[in-house]
């Protein structure tokens, strides 16, 4: 059963990771930009209202679109998606029903696919060591 500070402990574990300084989301410097892999998912409660922060849900981005329909597939009862991400590639996670093997697995994957190639390549160099 993972939480919110597994996934803080996860990410930043990661090299070139930062946390924002307003809300639950993680990033990685690509070039001049930030680029987010993984933040809190916003569910609107209320139509026409502001969406409200699900701590027990994170987003994740993943490879691709195929990517993601095959982890969507896989298990409904961790993974799923809503319209707002339709053509998008990340997947919403519920955190209650992940392990911490499998979550660190799927941060370290979201990551990767926003992560500077040879940052990326390093870091598993370093893992293979």
């Amino acid at each position: 059963m993972a939480d919110q500070s597994d996934v803080r402990r996860i990410a930043l574990a990661l090299p070139g990771v930062s946390e924002a300084a307003d809300h639950f989301a993680f990033a990685v410097r690509n070039g001049a930009k930030e680029k987010n892999f993984a933040w809190t998912w916003h569910e609107r409660v209320v139509p026409k209202k502001p969406r409200v922060a699900r701590p027990d849900v994170l987003a994740v981005r993943v490879a691709s679109q195929q990517e993601k329909e095959m982890l969507l597939a896989a298990d409904q009862e961790k993974f799923f998606t809503e319209p707002h991400y339709n053509g998008f590639p990340a997947v919403l996670v519920r955190l209650p029903a992940m392990g911490a093997g499998e979550l660190a697995e799927l941060i370290t994957d979201a990551w990767r696919c926003q992560a500077p190639r040879a940052l990326a390549e390093s870091f598993e160099a370093a893992r293979r060591r």
